[in-house]
């Protein structure tokens, strides 16, 4: 053993029993899995480490993985229990069904991540010359699933790049409004004169035909208020990918921000990468991450900014947990005066998403009687009911009036 030496490079591309590439692949995955960010490009590169190193020392082996995989210091911990399970699992046998029981309890999201690693070691099991070639699923549709219904304040720093994707693409739709303007229509419900007058000149002036004019429809401008206290701390940064989105897709967007005072950002989410919005977004801010005092920043919204953003009935959106600080009556005042204002007014709280949660503070008991609809805003999925309910094709809020 000692005089040879292997050639690492035909072990890798030509173990049939050990099949090193699919354990390599669920290495990936089970980092992943544990929230360390892992690309394509880190995976090549620990192909083509195991190709130099000698695959007999584990300590190799693992300094190199660490190498590549590892920039965070909280990630070592895991990373070395991840790292274990891939060596009991070496080029001498195949991939065993892996157990992330112990490994994931203390994760978020365990059960879920659970099952797709336990999906992916069945499919690690050896395949005759006539079944079809391995195709890593977990990357596709199955992550993207996984992704849809995962909570934001879950995620780790590579599945939220992959959200701002996701977000982008949402197909956001407000309400129409009837203008008044007009614009000739054959089935109009409204005759126009002045075209009928001049269409029939040629006759002589005898009505013969009659013109018929329509009054035309825009879509609702879209206002945001959102709460980045310190409860919503963990949603914030996602939140404002969100309101990048809606910025991108739409004409009429405003958005504020608030924690212990009201602060817009609106031309800040007009910037062309939503990394640049985000930071100099977030730069704007002055309270970020501090106490909350809804009904202090909604009366700041009402007296300074409702005359000039809520004409012509916008639809509202305000995106707090509820925790408040101040006064319910005043909240409830000024929630009062927000709805009246607007056409539509809908409370996205991400404590919804759980199914144990109760409307129970004061600040949320205080505004639920002047909403229209109280939805979630934890994940893609509820994002993805929002734009329905925007769209007026489906009531799937709870409503309150």
């Amino acid at each position: 053993m000692e005089n040879d030496t292997p050639n690492t490079k035909y072990e890798i591309r030509n173990t049939q029993s050990g099949h090193l590439l699919p354990n390599i692949v669920h290495f990936g995955r089970l980092l992943r899995a544990l929230g360390i960010p892992v690309t394509p490009a880190q995976m090549l590169d620990f192909v083509a480490a195991l190709e130099i190193v000698d695959l007999r020392r584990r300590d190799d082996v693992q300094e190199s993985a660490r190498a590549i995989f590892i920039s965070r210091h909280e990630h070592l911990a895991l990373f070395d229990e991840a790292f274990a399970l891939f060596w009991r699992a070496r080029p001498t046998s195949q991939m065993p069904p892996i157990d992330l029981g112990k490994l994931l309890k203390r994760q978020p999201g365990a059960e879920e991540q659970y099952r797709l690693i336990s999906r992916s070691a069945a499919e690690s099991q050896p395949r005759s010359e006539n079944d079809e070639p391995f195709v890593d699923k977990l990357f596709t549709a199955t992550d993207r699933e996984v992704l849809r219904h995962k909570d934001f304040a879950r995620m780790s720093d590579y599945e939220l790049a992959q959200v701002k994707e996701f977000m982008q693409a949402l197909p956001w739709q407000p309400p129409l409004r009837r203008t008044h303007r007009r614009r000739p229509d054959g089935r109009g419900d409204q005759l126009d004169l002045r075209r009928t007058f001049r269409h029939n000149l040629r006759f002589g002036g005898e009505v013969l035909h009659l013109a018929q004019r329509q009054r035309t429809t825009k879509r609702r401008r879209l206002v945001v208020l959102c709460d980045i206290s310190g409860s919503m701390d963990r949603y914030a940064r996602v939140l404002l990918q969100f309101l990048y989105g809606l910025s991108q897709s739409l004409d009429q967007v405003e958005a504020f921000v608030f924690s212990t005072r009201l602060t817009r950002i609106t031309r800040h989410l007009h910037r062309r990468s939503i990394d640049e919005a985000v930071e100099q977004a977030a730069r704007t801010v002055h309270d970020w991450a501090g106490g909350t005092r809804i009904g202090e920043a909604i009366h700041t919204f009402n007296y300074e900014w409702g005359r000039r953003v809520l004409g012509q009935g916008a639809v509202v959106l305000v995106i707090s947990d509820g925790w408040d600080r101040g006064e319910p009556a005043q909240l409830d005042a000024e929630m009062e005066r927000l709805h009246r204002s607007c056409h539509r007014l809908i409370w996205l709280n991400p404590l919804l998403g759980s199914p144990t949660y109760q409307p129970l503070t004061r600040g949320i008991q205080a505004a639920l009687p002047h909403v229209d609809d109280f939805l979630p805003v934890h994940n893609l999925v509820s994002l993805e009911q929002l734009a329905v309910v925007l769209a007026g094709k489906a009531g799937t809020g709870r409503r309150f009036r």
